[in-house]
């Protein structure tokens, strides 16, 4: 009994050695978050989110971002790396290419060439029936870490971004422990052949949306619970601003419908243990080195809201249940449907708009 108490006594100071004293992979700084706004108001919980069909179901996991294309098919890309077109009507599936990396954020252009934010080759393009091809993987000679999501403006002219200069796409809780802006928003220009840093230390810039009119891109700082504002045209050209502050969960893409709605994906609601964690740096360093099942999670819930650009909510649609089509990472509006994407789920999902909204 003795043997095995000396025993229990070496293994827990081993422990907390190395918890409070082994070299790890970030260096947390405090922040501390504004008041959880909570699901009422405007973002009081409803059943809206019931019944998301899945297309394409089984076929891969990870159709983190959709896009219609102008043949009707949605295209999405899978953590394998594989790029699909799915028809929605007959529910069949084609692989395009496989990147050999994550693709993530997913564009057309107005020559029908589909644009890919990939998370470990960068951006890239695949023209027509032709093989992929890389545009921008570095800036000044640094290469890009997590390039995530991206979007067009009228000139062609590409704004993506590089979600975390210092962890890649299989550390993202790392990124979120540390708490550092890491991220940056970028424009590549395809006349040029030219990449340029528009804003840098960002907390996890993931969503991409070019507003009405190229007056301005919108970037969903998912670490922070909101959605910046970066200015293309007027006085306040090259300033970026917060659009909506404070949300009740992590935005992660954004999309435009061209008549006056941002859709915006929401991952998950607010974890009160990672807000409680926030400002206190030292403990959440020893957090982060417990197993990842201890380690605060946002709950596996449907959300999407939907903003006017008075940045107001205008649709607040949600499910909570066993068989929720979670978690949400893209939302693409096309004839009358919304379509979403998942980080994790293995089907593309989709629901009528009228039968959406209240």
């Amino acid at each position: 009994m003795k043997g095995f108490l000396s025993f229990l006594l070496l293994g827990s100071l081993l422990l907390a050695g190395y918890l409070l004293l082994w070299p790890g992979p970030i260096e947390p700084a405090a922040w501390t978050p504004p008041t959880n706004p909570g699901w009422t108001g405007v973002y009081a919980q409803n059943q809206q989110l019931a019944g998301v069909q899945r297309l394409a179901s089984g076929g891969g996991v990870g159709p983190e971002a959709v896009v219609v294309g102008p043949d009707g098919r949605v295209y999405s890309g899978y953590i394998d790396g594989r790029l699909i077109a799915v028809n929605p009507s007959t529910d069949t599936v084609e692989v395009l290419e496989n990147t050999g990396g994550r693709p993530l954020g997913v564009q057309f252009g107005a020559a029908g060439e589909l644009y890919v934010a990939d998370a470990v080759h960068g951006l890239m393009v695949r023209r027509g029936s032709g093989e992929l091809e890389v545009l921008s993987n570095q800036y000044r000679g640094q290469r890009l870490g997590f390039v995530d999501d991206l979007d067009i403006d009228s000139q062609g002219r590409i704004y993506f971004s590089d979600a975390s200069a210092k962890f890649g796409v299989t550390q993202v809780r790392a990124d979120f422990f540390e708490h550092r802006g890491n991220g940056a928003l970028l424009r590549y220009d395809p006349s040029t052949g030219e990449t340029e840093q528009l804003a840098d230390q960002l907390y996890f810039p993931n969503g991409i949306a070019v507003g009405p009119d190229d007056a301005y891109v919108l970037v969903n700082e998912t670490a922070k619970y909101r959605v910046l504002r970066y200015w293309l045209k007027g006085e306040k050209s090259g300033q970026m601003d917060v659009f909506i502050d404070n949300l009740p969960g992590f935005p992660d893409n954004i999309t435009y419908n061209d008549a006056g709605t941002f859709w915006v994906a929401m991952y998950g609601p607010r974890s009160a243990d990672l807000d409680a964690l926030l400002p206190r740096p030292f403990l959440r360093k020893l957090v982060f080195r417990l197993p990842e099942w201890l380690q605060p999670s946002p709950a596996h819930d449907s959300l999407v809201l939907g903003l006017n650009t008075e940045a107001e909510v205008v649709a607040n649609l949600q499910y909570r249940g066993e068989d929720a089509y979670a978690p949400i990472t893209s939302v693409r509006e096309h004839d009358g449907w919304l379509y979403l994407g998942s980080l994790s789920a293995d089907a593309i999902g989709r629901i009528q708009l009228p039968e959406a909204l209240p």
